[in-house]
């Protein structure tokens, strides 16, 4: 077998598991607001349990009844025994696959009280997100209560049938908040140095242990590095020591993370390097004697085989790569690589459960919907009427619709004009050279395409005339740019290899016109981008934009909100802006502004019984908005 650790067997203190993936804790608001587990919640849990991990483990569930552990509207409670019933379903829906049961306690502490006016934690510390709600001060009888609250869940979670108790001690939440010296500045015995603060690390450890005995294994995931080292938190060595006093407790197994969700870097984006952090896992290996996990960055399963074989890590804990493909071990098992969906590392799933959404997938339409047959998480039903279907465009939509009509039996033919396949998505993976990554996706939609017999026609310019002899046209070839002036230029110009850097204005601030910034100030332009609008990048998601932000203003990017460009000549670029006109000196613009194809749809119709616009053709948004409406429009043909 092509990865022999990774689907070796395994063992959590006296549990055997059938291979090293474990599938890790993962929110996903899907729960109802008072806790109780949903029938969406335990068909995506079957699912991960389905595709072939040996351990699976439940999100975090926050164990008080006060509601200060809760971080979000839709996670699910274990507070009470009434809970029971509702957990044991997700226990039970695993088992049926064979895999082991995990069920995480998570009291999100500084970070929790979503439903409250404030969160509690060791000390006040004035919170650095202004998500979050103010702090208050725990009591001891409080503290006493926490213990006690973790103690109480553990119990229920072994009556609703699960195999291994995990408890969440990391990013900013009430285990983490207590080890960390930024937010413990307490003077009794659960402050002062490490070991202190550790105490009720250990205490919830030993209760628990003490409460489900040692058949139960209870493991814990803790900071490797808190990247706090700005604002005074604890040291590497003193994130290692944690390990140590964790296991000399009782854990049966350590989970390495990395950062908090407050630290000034960035930890699970493209531009952090696949296998980054290992590393961090392998000190912590070092110095404990019971199995290690990481999850942070490890995307694929060759990656994770090296890691095991190197002795990185005893088991790949995985997150958002099971979240865009919960088949990904079976499909590394039999040797489908090329047949897994990959995760893009664009972090929508974890942005949306800060606007209280449930979580979204990007390259995944159905996730969300494994428990409704007619979304095809399984299988596509097939079309009761075979169709020939023209697809103009070869960008993400246009791949999507493609593969997903021709898995429903429709004949389907593509046309792209270009000589390569990915539309936006190909200029996208060019801005850094992490975006690399996203050509993944491209690889794996073309693959999609071919194995669902799509006939892919490359280098081909489509007119309305082709669109005879087909039943349905769908125009999927992306946005029209508009050009405020003549000599402007458009985004795949201005990644020409020939352009010599000088002085560029971007007019348009939202995405593409945020790339087109920082691939032009990486190559030496001097850049300038022009905004209408009161602030830039509003359809960037917010883990990408800070840092987007930070490095243009580090290579000193001119951004100019609330301008309009008025008049261009001879290199004078005359702005209306706030305070009056202003005046820039240019050798370049770049045209950012986007519009649909609506206006193309007569000359289609002439030709074609039927036509469709996708994607940006039919509204210029986000990557996740034109492969979801692909999908969903193909699949209810």
């Amino acid at each position: 077998m092509k990865y022999c650790r990774l689907f070796s067997p395994g063992h959590i203190g006296p549990l055997r598991t059938k291979n090293r993936i474990k599938y890790a804790a993962t929110v996903t608001n899907f729960n109802y607001r008072n806790g109780y587990v949903s029938d969406r919640e335990v068909a995506y849990m079957e699912a991960q349990a389905e595709g072939g991990a040996g351990i699976v483990t439940t999100q975090g569930a926050y164990p008080d009844p006060k509601g200060e552990g809760k971080g979000f509207m839709g996670q699910m409670a274990i507070y009470d025994d009434r809970f029971i019933p509702g957990l044991a379903r997700i226990a039970e829906a695993i088992h049926r696959h064979g895999a082991l049961a995990a069920l995480q306690i998570m009291h999100c502490g500084r970070e929790g009280g979503v439903e409250l006016d404030y969160c509690v934690m060791p000390s006040v510390v004035p919170q650095r997100l202004s998500y979050f709600k103010p702090p208050r001060e725990m009591t001891l009888q409080e503290i006493e209560q926490a213990v006690r609250d973790h103690v109480a869940a553990a119990r229920r979670a072994v009556e609703a049938g699960f195999d291994i108790i995990e408890i969440s001690g990391i990013v900013g939440y009430l285990i983490s908040t207590f080890i960390s010296r930024y937010t413990n500045r307490r003077e009794d015995r659960y402050g002062g140095d490490l070991r202190s603060r550790c105490r009720l690390m250990v205490e919830v450890i030993q209760g628990i242990k003490a409460e489900v005995g040692d058949k139960v294994p209870v493991g814990i995931r803790l900071c490797g590095l808190e990247l706090l080292d700005d604002r005074g938190g604890n040291t590497p060595e003193e994130s290692l020591e944690t390990f140590k006093i964790a296991e000399e407790a009782g854990a049966d197994y350590v989970s390495v993370t990395i950062g908090w969700h407050e630290s000034a870097r960035s930890v699970i984006t493209r531009d952090v390097p696949m296998g980054h952090w290992l590393p961090v896992a392998r000190r912590v290996k070092e110095v404990v004697k019971i199995p290690v996990m990481m999850a942070f960055r490890i995307f694929t399963p060759e990656l994770a085989e090296e890691a095991l074989s190197r002795g990185d890590i005893d088991f790949w804990e995985v997150c958002r790569p099971m979240i865009a493909d919960p088949q990904l071990p079976k499909k590394a098992a039999e040797g489908r690589e090329h047949e897994i969906v990959p995760c893009v590392a664009c972090n929508l799933c974890f942005s949306r459960l800060y606007y209280h959404q449930p979580i979204m997938c990007t390259v995944r339409p159905t996730l969300g919907h494994e428990g409704e047959p007619e979304w095809g998480y399984r299988a596509l039903p097939k079309a009761p009427r075979r169709r020939k279907i023209l697809v103009v465009g070869g960008g993400p939509a246009g791949l999507q619709f493609a593969a997903t009509a021709a898995k429903r039996g429709h004949e389907v033919v593509l046309l792209e004009r270009s000589a390569e396949l990915g539309g936006s998505l190909l200029l996208a993976s060019k801005v850094e050279r992490s975006d690399e990554e996203l050509l993944r996706f491209v690889s794996y939609l073309k693959g999609e395409c071919e194995r669902s017999g799509v006939e892919l026609l490359v280098g081909r310019e489509a007119y309305p005339k082709d669109a005879e002899g087909f039943d349905l046209t769908v125009l999927a070839h992306g946005a029209r740019y508009l050009k405020p002036f003549p000599e402007a230029i458009i985004p795949k110009e201005a990644f020409s290899p020939s352009l010599t850097p000088g002085r560029a204005a971007v007019i348009g601030g939202e995405g593409v016109g945020v790339a087109l910034a920082l691939y032009l100030s990486s190559r030496g332009f001097q850049v300038a981008i022009i905004e209408e609008a009161p602030r830039i990048g509003r359809d960037v998601n917010p883990f990408y934009l800070w840092r987007y932000i930070q490095i243009l203003k580090k290579r000193g990017v001119q951004i100019l909100t609330g301008s309009r460009p008025l008049v261009l000549d001879q290199g004078k670029l005359l702005l209306s802006h706030p305070g009056g006109e202003r005046a820039l000196e240019v050798d370049l613009v770049i045209t950012a502004l986007r519009e649909d194809r609506s206006s193309e749809l007569q000359a289609w119709m002439a030709h074609a019984p039927q036509v469709l616009l996708v994607g940006d053709a039919r509204r210029p948004r986000r990557l996740h908005n034109s492969v979801h409406e692909a999908y969903r429009i193909a699949k209810d043909l």
